[in-house]
């Protein structure tokens, strides 16, 4: 990761372009209640903004990367801040959750007080390999831990056991069975790891694979572009719904962060059939204006024949999909 030019570092500082609404965002209400009513075999998601997605499918509930608290930051009173909803979500507003999924380790996708209130309301978690250290210290049944084999014959497994431990690492490539009717892969993205200056890359990272029996769900994660998105899409794809980061790139650090149009291109790569672009809309982490990463990616998305998403947080979308509104505009 090269270091931040100067002109890079002023504009962020100085709050760039339109980095920050003006306005309290319009959101839509998290009912728990509807969520869980939904019809079981029925794929179905909502996205909290930024990359916190809550996702049924295969009638079993998946939390990837949970983070609700007021800050994307090892402090509670400085860091960046998440933009004003017009209303707010928390871990006790989910239901039951069968599986968290945690992509790495940075603070704007494993957040301690979210983890800490997922303890004793998620079954398990999933997460990339070395991560469980965090967990562990933050009290997640460590006594029920169990090392995972790490060797994994390939990426077409079918055979797979379900795990019996509570936190499950994975390696890249490597699967894992969250029942028998679902799969998680555990695929490579081209970033980094750590929490604090001095600790870079001692754990993993990476996007995740979701197969079901009747459906195939992508969750990309933070990635610079590179060649492995079309592997994905060729071993693993054609996937009915991608997650693709979509925010906070900047031309410094091109290698750990797609910008708008090699996101639409990774989706396509993907074989996606519909798409979400995420990590945007809640944290301001590089210079770009808030509302730049959904409009570019609209405009590139034109030339492939997937789908667009663009709910709201909190919106409740179940398939076959409806259209969404440019909400961002009023």
């Amino acid at each position: 990761m090269a270091a931040p030019s100067f002109s890079t570092m002023r504009k962020f500082f100085t709050k760039g372009e339109a980095q920050f609404p003006k306005r309290i965002l319009h959101t839509k209400k998290f009912v728990k209640e509807e969520f869980e009513s939904l019809v079981p075999e029925k794929l179905s998601f909502s996205w909290f903004g930024h990359s916190s997605v809550l996702l049924n499918i295969g009638d079993k509930i998946i939390l990837i990367d949970p983070v609700f608290g007021k800050r994307a930051s090892l402090f509670s009173l400085v860091g960046p801040k998440k933009f004003n909803y017009s209303n707010s979500y928390f871990i006790e507003q989910m239901p039951q959750i069968d599986a968290v999924l945690i992509s790495h380790d940075h603070y704007d996708h494993l957040e301690y007080e979210s983890i800490l209130a997922l303890k004793n309301k998620a079954n398990k978690f999933y997460v990339a390999l070395g991560v469980r250290g965090h967990l562990e210290k933050w009290g997640v049944a460590p006594e029920k831990i169990v090392e995972l084999n790490h060797k994994i014959e390939g990426i077409q497994n079918h055979s797979l056991l379900v795990a019996p431990e509570k936190i499950v690492e994975l390696n890249w490539w490597e699967e894992v069975a969250i029942t028998h009717e679902i799969k998680l892969v555990f695929t490579p993205t081209c970033h980094f790891s750590g929490r604090g200056l001095l600790c870079r890359n001692q754990t993993l990272w990476g996007s995740w694979a979701i197969i079901g029996q009747k459906h195939k769900v992508f969750f990309s994660c933070d990635s610079g572009y590179f060649n492995v998105f079309k592997k994905v899409g060729e071993n693993l794809g054609p996937f009915d719904l991608v997650f693709v980061e979509n925010g906070q790139y900047n031309d410094d650090w091109a290698s750990i962060h797609m910008n708008p149009e090699q996101s639409a291109l990774a989706a396509n790569e993907l074989k996606a059939k519909a798409v979400v672009p995420i990590h945007w809309r809640k944290f301001s982490l590089s210079t770009h204006a808030w509302d730049e990463p959904v409009k570019r990616f609209l405009k590139a998305s034109e030339n492939y024949d997937y789908k667009v998403l663009t709910p709201m947080p909190g919106e409740i979308m179940i398939f076959p999909w409806t259209d969404t509104i440019e909400w961002w505009k009023f």
